[in-house]
């Protein structure tokens, strides 16, 4: 490898997340406010890399003082949905918008009207559809050279 290689791979996601700014809607807006004044737990979940952004966002949100956890979707459709509470918000997280695990916790979430928020790069997806609020990403180019690793998708998530 040379520098110029680590050069472009953070030229690349300068340029995601550049791309992302025009991204910012008025949704993005109704998210922030819909958490300050959530009353409950926010719940994030996703699976695979979009598993692992879950988990840290909801570490993160934890350590700024709003009680969070992450849930795996496979676990949640067996057993662990008790935990969710109608005074809580849900995000989810799929750069598809039609993971299946995923698709299964809405009817559950609205089921007790419990607010759903995603992250998805595609607007009509189901995801995206049948949340309450989605914030949509870019569709961006990835930095790994074979598009396998979720680089540039995962920073703007």
């Amino acid at each position: 490898m040379e520098i110029k290689t680590g050069r472009q791979v953070i030229d690349i996601e300068i340029k995601a997340l550049n791309l992302l700014k025009n991204y910012i809607s008025k949704d993005f807006v109704k998210v922030v406010n819909l958490l300050l004044k959530n009353k409950g737990k926010i719940i994030v979940s996703g699976i695979g890399k979009s598993g692992h952004i879950a988990s840290k966002i909801a570490s993160t949100l934890s350590s700024v003082g709003s009680p969070s956890f992450y849930i795996h979707p496979s676990e949640a459709n067996h057993g662990d949905l008790g935990m969710l509470e109608k005074k809580d918000v849900v995000i989810l997280i799929s750069n598809s918008g039609e993971t299946s695990e995923l698709i299964n916790l809405i009817l559950y979430c609205k089921k007790l009207g419990i607010p759903i928020i995603s992250i998805t790069s595609e607007l009509n997806s189901t995801l995206s559809r049948e949340s309450n609020l989605n914030l949509l990403i870019p569709k961006n180019i990835e930095a790994c050279p074979l598009e396998l690793a979720p680089t540039s998708s995962t920073t703007c998530t």
